[in-house]
């Protein structure tokens, strides 16, 4: 897998222009992407994730 292929949290909020805040309160109630926490403790989103979560956000609102 390519370094490009997961986002750090600060680039999956600019991309999605929410708070951290917003982002947790999303995820506690299960509508976040899904977080991968690496051996050295980050916290990455991979882009497939991302993208497949924008699209059911799109068709959802749609």
């Amino acid at each position: 897998m390519r370094q490009t292929d997961m986002l750090k949290l600060p680039e999956v909020l600019q991309t999605v222009r929410i708070s951290r805040a917003a982002f947790y309160r999303l995820r506690s109630r299960g509508q976040a992407p899904k977080l991968h926490k690496l051996p050295n403790g980050h916290i990455r989103v991979r882009r497939a994730d991302l993208d497949a979560w924008l699209e059911r956000l799109a068709e959802n609102s749609a």
